[in-house]
């Protein structure tokens, strides 16, 4: 299997959220079984269905996070230096060359994504044309409105 790149963050985030799934979602959920067993008759018990659904989303999910923590190739930003150049988990500041516009974006995981908080997908258009790329260079991104030029002002590993 190959690894996923995640930041220290990201995976502290999951193994939070595997935690929370395994010590309070996973024994509520065996407790409302257990109390919707002792109403009776569970051909028409909507409370025991609904519980069983929940039971299997939970065990779901709690199969899907231990195969990404197990897979997970983690990623301090502060421990990485490559001298200047967009790495995985680097932030980088880019100024549009068309409207001058100066945006901040950090490279994490898919799991960590979120473009609000200025955190873009390592798969995604943007992360793959500043991949490689140094202080001073321009990235060219495939954007729906056509070509997008970004002038990156500085790459740091925070």
């Amino acid at each position: 299997m190959a690894t996923i790149p995640i930041t220290k963050k990201g995976a502290e985030k999951l193994k939070a959220e595997l935690h929370q799934l395994k010590t309070v979602e996973r024994p509520w959920v065996i407790n409302s079984i257990s109390e919707a067993r002792a109403q009776g008759d569970l051909s028409e018990n909507a409370e025991y269905d609904a519980a069983k659904d929940r039971q299997g989303f939970i065990e779901g999910r709690i199969q899907e996070i231990e195969g990404k923590l197990s897979a997970a190739q983690i990623i301090d930003p502060t421990e990485v230096d490559a001298g200047g150049k967009v790495v995985f988990g680097s932030t980088i500041e880019l100024q549009d060359e068309d409207s001058g516009d100066k945006v901040t974006y950090q490279i994490v995981g898919e799991d960590e994504a979120d473009i609000k908080l200025g955190r873009v997908n390592i798969g995604s258009p943007i992360a793959r044309a500043l991949i490689g790329k140094d202080e001073g260079d321009t990235a060219e991104v495939q954007a729906p409105g056509g070509i997008k030029r970004y002038e990156i002002i500085a790459v740091m590993y925070i």
